[in-house]
């Protein structure tokens, strides 16, 4: 399925393809069968990494390798979530090692935030938009190019860890280390598989956005928008958000979504083409 420049060359635009360039656009659909098919995908996709176990309504993915950690969601189909629940899962979680984390679709679980926030953990609500059609092309300033990573580029490590440094300070974290040679093995099996992307936005000063996606079936999830702080109010989310969404959409996905994380991020992807369909709930402890 290929989506990045071992399969397109190198990609620098942020247009979308239209249905003459070779797929066809996906038939609408009510929002609610929207909503139950990212619910679907959010089951479904972090089973390529991860270990699957059920404690009641809830289950927990434990990520095998290296990589973001996942989280606890409601068993889709459940029973309803009760607070003693939530705290069960969350002593599993503390006993394995990672973050006491839950992300759900509030429609398909609407008693999962009373259960999360009766334990004391804090939750938002976040807005959930897809894509209808073909994104919309935004334009870069002059020098800079969207570069989608490939299994076989020569600077997968460098371009690997600008994607993965940009994005985990622009959301609060740590700048991470250059990734390690098992690291980037794994990464160039996944993306040769097509089961993620990884964009980059670079120019005279080297990297200044990034993003990613992620795939299970016909849907693609775009994750991790992220600009530079210096580079911020250019477009360059927007530019990311759209070389991305335009990648996924040629390389045949069926449903492209997002989640954003206020509504301030949300307006800029409904600039590219996405409207809102529900919201997802994201919860985990504050960082100390």
């Amino acid at each position: 399925m290929g989506w990045h420049r071992g399969a397109d060359a190198v990609v620098t635009s942020t247009a979308g393809k239209g249905p003459a360039d070779g797929h066809q656009l996906p038939s609408p659909r009510t929002d609610g069968a929207l909503l139950t098919l990212i619910d679907n995908f959010c089951d479904t996709l972090p089973r390529r990494w991860a270990t699957v176990i059920d404690d009641g309504p809830l289950r927990l993915f434990l990520r095998d390798g290296p990589g973001w950690p996942f989280y606890a969601r409601p068993v889709p189909g459940g029973p309803a979530v009760r607070i003693a629940d939530v705290e069960r899962m969350r002593e599993r979680q503390r006993a394995a090692g990672v973050v006491e984390a839950f992300e759900w679709i509030l429609p398909t679980a609407p008693g999962m935030l009373a259960a999360v926030m009766g334990t004391g953990l804090p939750a938002r609500r976040c807005p959930l938009l897809v894509l209808d059609g073909e994104p919309a092309p935004v334009a870069l300033p002059p020098g800079y190019d969207v570069l989608l990573l490939g299994p076989a580029d020569g600077d997968l490590g460098a371009t690997a860890h600008a994607v993965a440094a940009i994005t985990a300070v622009a959301f609060g974290g740590p700048a991470p280390p250059p990734p390690t040679t098992a690291d980037l093995r794994l990464l160039q099996e996944d993306l040769a598989a097509g089961a993620i992307a990884r964009a980059l936005i670079t120019g005279p000063d080297g990297p200044v956005a990034a993003g990613s996606a992620q795939r299970s079936m016909g849907v693609i999830e775009l994750v991790g928008i992220a600009t530079a702080r210096a580079a911020r109010r250019r477009g360059f989310g927007a530019a990311v958000t759209s070389a991305l969404a335009a990648a996924a959409r040629a390389a045949g996905a069926d449903l492209v979504f997002l989640a954003a994380g206020d509504d301030s991020a949300a307006r800029v992807y409904e600039r590219v083409g996405f409207r809102r369909v529900g919201e997802c709930g994201i919860s985990e402890p504050p960082t100390r």
